[in-house]
């Protein structure tokens, strides 16, 4: 009867299972973002496989995108276009954010504001089940106010 030698073994499988979560990220090409945008607002698109449950909706084990913002930007907005009721969760330098669509950005998933320096994972998720086509919009133009102002009489 063969004898396994742990040390040996779990050694072996931890090394293949850091290589095929490497491998699985290296499959997304980071987007560099910088203060000059090729296009305003930049479009990037795919499909959300949410096979995965979590408390920012339905999303899928490894990124959907991987954005390497380059420098400080005093102003990003992030938004998602997408069937069913889409989520997006940022994992990055200040932390991890889940983004619900809510009425004020129209039933869309959108962050926007300061962003530093970093990688930064970008799950698309949905809250419905299944697969569903997205469009990551990445735009530096800030949005008109939706506040108007009452003058007195």
């Amino acid at each position: 009867m063969k004898k396994f030698n742990l040390f040996k073994v779990v050694p072996a499988a931890l090394a293949m299972i850091l290589a095929s979560s490497q491998a699985n990220l290296a499959q997304v090409p980071p987007v560099q973002i910088n203060k000059k945008l090729p296009s305003d607002p930049l479009v990037l698109s795919g499909q959300s496989n949410g096979s995965q449950k979590s408390n920012c909706g339905n999303v899928s084990a490894t990124p959907n995108q991987i954005i390497q913002v380059t420098e400080a930007l005093p102003y990003l907005r992030l938004t998602v276009e997408s069937e069913g009721k889409p989520t997006l969760l940022i994992d990055g330098p200040g932390g991890r954010f889940c983004v619900l669509a809510d009425s004020y950005s129209g039933s869309k998933p959108e962050l926007s504001g300061y962003w530093q320096p970093g990688r930064y994972a970008l799950f698309i998720g949905n809250l419905s089940p299944g697969q569903y086509n997205y469009k990551l919009l990445i735009s530096q133009e800030k949005l008109p106010s939706n506040n108007k102002v009452r003058q007195a009489r």
